[in-house]
């Protein structure tokens, strides 16, 4: 358990022609920070909610998360402007939408606006567009919303993944990956944008579940840049996107279940969500290395840029494929210093694991150059892509 031996297809730091390639990332947040250790008073103000034993709850929960500091959209203005918010039981769906899909616009434009900028090319360049999210609900979509924020041609070419959860990052940019690579010179922009107005509530002892979003989930966009057959004068591939799957487990759907009411979003997570991942995810990541035609590899000769869905998650995936410590430290960090952000979680691991494979090379050790980026979302769905690390 947790090694798949022996030798991995050759590659010198330049993507193999026809494959999709990820050419610049960026991000944004809104601009209240929320420090983890002042979260659980904050809250129980704000909510006017003096249960003692539903804050001590909290307490405990913000402390096992392992979340230092997180983004979000709800404020004290919000709040003045609609106090109902608050307020158990009351129909307020329509005020969360308004705030929603404002707030998630703004933000994937911003995060857009940041790699278009990071990958150093004129917006209108940009064939295709890939926006997910699943904080938002109206009709058009966010995705034609982006488009007209940042001026986009309407010969854009758009797709739209909404409620796809946690694993929205991935499935993006799998679907971004097939779009590059079957439209030579294309160039697609993936977008993800998420806020947790879409499920605030008070807290309440008829909802025990809900504290453990309270404690974990945080607002924010992200946003990439994919295309094959990079431009060497004028692009820097960061990551080469090899080889994508998706696998859904039957008789799961109840594990991660979310339901648009009158009151927003309710979500449930199931308590056996990390053991039911602990008991799948090998098969899974042996499916998709062996899709990719690779020889076997050990684990810990491969990078691991996986979701946060959370500390139970990411320990019980250490374990079951016995990675050293260091190989999940990217997720850990995101996780700390942003919350389980649903869909644009992808990006800021990738950041991170771009910046520990800076530090890996200055002190001239060996790095990996094969790798997994795995999500898991509603279904329960796994999603995962083969990649090679091009960032020289």
């Amino acid at each position: 358990m947790g090694s798949i031996d022996a030798e991995v297809l050759g590659s010198e730091k330049k993507s193999n022609p026809g494959k999709a390639t990820i050419l610049a990332l960026g991000k944004a947040f809104p601009h209240q920070l929320v420090m983890q250790e002042y979260l659980v008073d904050g809250y129980f103000k704000t909510t006017k909610c003096d249960d003692p034993e539903l804050k001590q709850k909290l307490t405990r929960l913000c402390k096992t998360t392992t979340v230092k500091t997180r983004y979000v959209v709800m404020s004290e203005e919000i709040l003045k402007k609609y106090p109902e918010l608050a307020i158990e039981g009351g129909s307020t769906v329509t005020q969360r939408l308004d705030i929603c899909n404002d707030a998630v616009t703004e933000m994937a434009v911003e995060a857009s606006r940041a790699c278009i900028k990071n990958w150093g090319r004129s917006i209108s360049e940009i064939t295709h567009l890939v926006y997910v999210s699943s904080s938002e609900a109206r009709l058009p979509g966010g995705d034609l919303y982006l488009a007209k924020g940042l001026g986009l041609s309407p010969d854009t070419h758009r797709v739209l993944l909404y409620f796809v959860g946690c694993s929205g990052g991935v499935a993006g940019l799998r679907v971004a990956k097939d779009i590059a690579e079957n439209n030579p010179g294309s160039r697609v922009l993936l977008a993800t944008s998420e806020t947790t107005i879409i499920g605030f509530k008070p807290p309440s002892v008829d909802r025990p579940y809900d504290l453990v979003g309270v404690a974990l989930f945080g607002d924010g966009a992200g946003a990439m840049i994919i295309g094959s057959d990079p431009d060497p004068v004028c692009e820097k591939p960061l990551f080469e996107l090899h080889t994508a799957i998706q696998n859904f487990l039957p008789d799961t759907e109840k594990t991660i279940d979310g339901r648009l009411t009158e009151q927003g979003i309710n979500f449930k997570l199931a308590r056996e969500l990390p053991q039911i991942i602990e008991d799948n995810v090998e098969n899974f990541c042996k499916k998709l290395i062996g899709k990719a035609g690779l020889a076997h590899k050990n684990y810990n000769q491969m990078f691991w840029a996986v979701h946060p869905g959370g500390p139970a998650i990411l320990n019980r995936m250490e374990r079951r494929l016995n990675l050293s410590p260091e190989k999940l430290s990217p997720s850990r960090r995101a996780l700390m210093d942003y919350g389980n952000a649903s869909s644009n979680s992808i990006v800021y691991v990738l950041e991170y694991m771009l910046e520990e494979s800076k530090k890996v090379r200055n002190m001239n050790e060996e790095e990996n150059e094969w790798g997994l980026i795995l999500a898991f979302g509603p279904g329960v769905t796994f999603e995962g892509i083969i990649a090679i690390n091009l960032d020289v």
